[in-house]
């Protein structure tokens, strides 16, 4: 009896060790979930034993994916009519992250340039900044030194130009010329920065409907710039992983890097 005991005591310190070591850091953090047409989508947040970033995710459902309404009146552009936009908050863990919420936007037909992106696709825009600063951003007409106060180059990947103009509640879009849409293929997943009035704004992978449906595990490196303006984690790779009947949008690799 001593014996049986002594190794239930064992097993209750080793377990108690555990709780202590772990604390509550480490795991996986689901944000509030939103109803996407006929499906939910979700945030999360995976955290190491430290409590420092290993992922952020965009969780998509099928139903949603399968739901979705496709073309239109012939009509491309940002629709901010609330039916396809959407605001993913984040679980309050994720709060050390540079990012506050990401917008969701689902574009049926595409958006212009619309011999490019044309297609019917999702904007997944990390914002830098509060939704009620995203939502006061007006349109390009309206106030166009804004999106024209542009952040140091230094602040941006290299390689990154300016795709003109602006887009009301958004900004300002850098594209990269080496991506694959821009050299004579088709456009099915690309990662475009955004800016506002001096500051860097968003983080967008930018991404087909098809490609969501039709790949399983896809990783790219993310773009970096020389500087970043705000200390924090920062994701150097991008996923697309499908499991279980979800799609999931995930920024990886993430290192802490000091502004400057």
């Amino acid at each position: 009896m001593k014996k049986i005991g002594f190794f239930v005591l064992a097993i209750m310190l080793i377990v108690s060790s555990c709780k202590k070591d772990n604390d509550g850091h480490s795991g996986i953090f689901k944000g509030p979930v939103v109803q996407v047409h006929d499906g939910k989508a979700w945030t999360w947040i995976q955290l190491d034993n430290s409590g420092k970033p290993e992922k952020l995710g965009i969780t998509i459902d099928d139903a949603a994916l399968n739901s979705l309404p496709i073309g239109g009146d012939g009509h491309t552009g940002h629709d901010h009519s609330g039916e396809n936009d959407w605001i993913l908050k984040y679980h309050p863990k994720a709060s050390i992250l540079p990012f506050d919420h990401t917008g969701l936007d689902w574009n049926p037909a595409g958006h212009e340039p619309e011999p490019i992106y044309g297609k019917p696709h999702f904007d997944f825009h990390f914002y830098m900044t509060s939704a009620d600063a995203v939502d006061a951003i007006p349109p390009y007409e309206l106030d166009s030194l804004k999106f024209n106060n542009w952040p140091a180059p230094a602040y941006l990947p290299a390689n990154y130009f300016n795709a003109g103009g602006g887009v009301p509640k958004m900004g300002a879009h850098w594209v990269d010329p080496t991506s694959p849409e821009f050299n004579g293929q088709p456009f099915t997943q690309t990662f475009i920065y955004g800016t506002y009035d001096g500051k860097v704004t968003f983080y967008e992978p930018m991404i087909t409907l098809d490609f969501l449906k039709n790949n399983t595990n896809f990783e790219r490196s993310i773009p970096q710039p020389l500087k970043v303006q705000k200390s924090g984690y920062y994701p150097t790779v991008e996923r697309v992983v499908k499991h279980d009947g979800l799609t999931e949008v995930v920024l990886d690799g993430f290192v802490f890097r000091t502004q400057s």
